[in-house]
């Protein structure tokens, strides 16, 4: 009989232990800094960085952190790929200092009038040029025709590219369903397709949408609420097998009966 995966949510950074504990999760996802900002990143835990791994551990949760929204390695403006590698390496050496199991990026994209090739070249390079002391979990995006891993067929485009890079298998996946529905991917056999294409599924994000099918449009909200058929959001949690984080809105009360729901129909 499989096991029930460990589930969490998305939480604020300053005491990421409380707020799992609040919400009676397994797990806590949370930012090192300002998601739209270039700041680098920064422990807001009281004790810092050793103080949170050790808090972790007594409490036995599991942290991940999710990379700043800016971040675009993918892209071919200078400006911006310089300084997203400079800071995703930040980002990948302090998530390293805490003890987590993972830190999640975007797949980003190009620009309009680029051929995507372009886009994933600079993933080849990124991961080459980038050193990897926790896995970098790469995210399906919800929009964007330019967009990297929005689509299925894109992402098997970004696999390809790195797949000869050295640090390839410390790069996985992390699965968001509200952003598979919002770009057009069926929740029906979805696990089974990402599989084929990236051989594991290192993280799901629960999230229902607020939009319909193929909307294009990143806006969660709380599980059996939304958009998404309950019984194939589930079923995606379910063939994954991995680790849930819920980045879905209410607060404690909203995410923790998101993951008491998860926790019923699992």
């Amino acid at each position: 009989m499989r096991s029930k995966p460990a589930i969490g949510a998305h939480v604020d950074q300053h005491d990421p232990i409380g707020e799992a504990i609040a919400r009676k999760a397994d797990l806590a996802q949370f930012f090192l800094g300002d998601p739209q900002g270039w700041k680098g990143p920064k422990v807001e835990y009281a004790g810092g960085a050793a103080a949170l791994r050790q808090a972790a551990a007594d409490a036995g949760l599991t942290l991940y952190v999710h990379a700043p929204y800016v971040l675009n390695v993918a892209t071919s403006n200078n400006r911006i790929r310089i300084p997203s590698r400079k800071l995703l390496q930040q980002h990948l050496d302090a998530a390293g200092e805490i003890g987590a199991a993972g830190l999640i990026v975007h797949g980003g994209h190009v620009l309009k009038n680029d051929d995507p090739e372009l886009g994933f070249d600079n993933w080849r390079k990124c991961i080459e040029r980038t050193e990897l002391p926790i896995p970098l979990l790469i995210e399906n995006t919800a929009g964007g025709d330019n967009a990297m891993a929005r689509h299925l067929d894109r992402i098997a485009r970004v696999w390809d590219a790195i797949g000869d890079a050295e640090g390839a298998d410390r790069v996985g996946f992390c699965l968001d369903t509200c952003h598979a529905h919002a770009g057009g991917e069926d929740l029906a056999g979805l696990v089974e397709r990402v599989r084929a294409i990236t051989g594991r599924i290192d993280l799901v994000h629960a999230n229902d949408s607020r939009d319909a099918f193929g909307s294009g449009a990143d806006r969660h909200t709380n599980l059996g609420t939304g958009q998404l058929d309950p019984e194939a959001l589930v079923a995606v949690v379910a063939d994954a097998d991995a680790p849930v984080v819920c980045e879905t809105p209410g607060g404690v009360d909203g995410q923790a009966a998101d993951i008491a729901w998860l926790r019923e129909r699992l």
